[in-house]
């Protein structure tokens, strides 16, 4: 059953992080706001099938936005392969602009190392993203892909010495400070 007050005290909770989420992966205010607004309509969506003995409600979240920002993207590229843009985005004021464009420079580092992580097999950019720049636990990362936590150490190791071994070649600083290495 839908509460209205309890979803009020959990949007509140999470709507920052889930904005900085999503300004880390798109550059583009409008856009923002509405994957912002999409991923907590899934979450009133998909709250029954929330269970907290698989993990955190921030790891669940995270697991939603990442399947937002997914359909997005194939979104994305549809239009591009059709050349046409969507039409209908609900216009924002000045002042909500202005907000999502200081999340937007404030998240540009963050841009900048899934940038870098985008080499790396789909599974370990996954699992590092999450833990080194979304700031998850590797036990909520797991959680949120729906793996194993022994299967995202394993990834986890693996993407932070592929960026180690890429590092010698300047490309892949900025994401060794979010993996926790040594820039």
């Amino acid at each position: 059953m839908y509460d209205p007050a309890a979803f009020e005290i959990f949007y509140r909770r999470h709507v920052d992080a889930v904005t900085r989420f999503m300004a880390r992966r798109v550059t583009d205010p409008h856009t923002v706001a509405d994957l912002t607004a999409e991923t907590f309509l899934a979450v009133i969506d998909s709250a029954r099938a929330y269970r907290p003995d698989l993990g955190s409600e921030t790891a669940w979240l995270y697991g939603i936005a990442r399947n937002v920002v997914a359909a997005e993207a194939r979104r994305g590229a549809r239009q591009s392969a059709l050349g046409s843009r969507v039409a209908g985005r609900r216009l924002l004021q000045a002042d909500d602009i202005g907000r999502l464009e200081e999340k937007l420079d404030a998240e540009e580092a963050g841009r900048r190392a899934l940038t870098a992580l985008e080499g790396l097999p789909d599974g370990e950019r996954a699992v590092i993203e999450l833990v080194a720049v979304d700031e998850l636990s590797v036990t909520e990362a797991a959680t949120a892909l729906g793996i194993r936590k022994v299967t995202a150490r394993v990834r986890l190791h693996r993407a932070r010495r592929a960026l180690r071994s890429a590092a010698g070649k300047g490309e892949h600083a900025v994401a060794l400070t979010y993996a926790g290495g040594e820039a």
